[in-house]
């Protein structure tokens, strides 16, 4: 997770490294602006992370709006916190989907909430003045316990809680650094009673749980394998692995403008879509734009 940082002292530096971009490629925090951020009639600037996962988010966003009238500029694949942040805080970006407990926990490194709800009332307490959450989807992109639906069934497993019924020893598989985790083999014991080996598995841990090396895994719950795999991921009933949902970030002087179309999306963004969506871009080689136009039609929702 992030360490704590404030928004103003990471400011210089994400805006040298967007200097220092903009000279081998396009910048996709500056570009052809029309009223200023908040303004009447503004457009409204829409934000996305380096990856895909968040990308289709960000685009769905960005499509629900333009379908209720409104324009957007979109400046996706921007990277990590410390870069995005500042620019949002500023209202260079005025909508970006985050993630409630990996933002909180780079806003207040000390929080120790772990439940959605928990961790979403802190967040709201975390933010900035000027910015503010929307519904968070159920949808999440987290740590989560992680079986194969052969293994669920044989056990008639839906939440962690009854890994307490599996009569064969568990081992759990994922990082070298879970070993140590408040989620990891320790964290099993203390919040469910539950015993477990540890094997490091790494960049193999779905490999290793279909093959049948290991019995559960540390899995992120976008993950496209969970379909393509058959795999099950177990309910955390009693909060010990850090709630991630998706949230939209959102500057305060557009909120009421967006909100009731956002929290529409957010509505239909179920974890079993967001998977789904991940699925249509890894192995169907769709676009974001493709698969944001096809889950708001699928939805109602354009």
């Amino acid at each position: 997770m992030h360490a704590k940082k404030t928004l103003a002292a990471v400011a210089a530096l994400a805006g040298a490294a967007l200097a220092l971009a903009g000279c081998a490629s396009s910048n996709p925090l500056t570009g052809p602006t029309t009223d200023a951020p908040g303004s009447s009639g503004a457009t409204i600037v829409v934000g996305s992370q380096a990856y895909a996962s968040n990308e289709i988010i960000a685009e769905i966003y960005a499509q629900a709006l333009e379908g209720d009238g409104m324009t957007v500029q979109r400046k996706f694949n921007i990277g990590q916190r410390d870069a995005y942040m500042p620019t949002i805080e500023s209202g260079q970006i005025q909508l970006f989907p985050e993630y409630t407990g990996n933002l909180l926990q780079f806003l207040n490194k000390d929080a120790t909430e772990t439940a959605p709800d928990d961790v979403y009332a802190a967040l709201k307490k975390a933010l900035p003045d000027n910015l503010a959450v929307l519904d968070m989807a159920t949808a999440t992109d987290q740590d989560s316990y992680t079986v194969t639906k052969a293994f669920a069934d044989k056990y008639h497993l839906a939440t962690i809680a009854d890994l307490a019924n599996v009569k064969e020893p568990l081992t759990l598989g994922g990082n070298p650094e879970l070993a140590d985790r408040p989620y990891g083999p320790k964290g099993l014991k203390s919040v469910y009673g539950i015993d477990i080996g540890f094997k490091a598995t790494g960049d193999t841990t779905v490999e290793s749980l279909v093959a049948g090396t290991i019995n559960v895994a540390d899995v992120y719950t976008s993950d496209p394998r969970i379909k393509t795999d058959n795999l099950v991921v177990l309910q955390d009933t009693k909060g010990m692995i850090l709630a991630s949902n998706i949230v939209p970030l959102v500057s305060k002087d557009i909120e009421g403008k967006v909100a009731d179309v956002i929290n529409a999306v957010q509505a239909k963004l179920t974890p079993d879509a967001l998977v789904e969506m991940n699925v249509e871009n890894t192995a169907g080689q769709q676009s974001p734009s493709a698969i944001a136009k096809k889950f708001l039609a699928d939805n109602g929702l354009k």
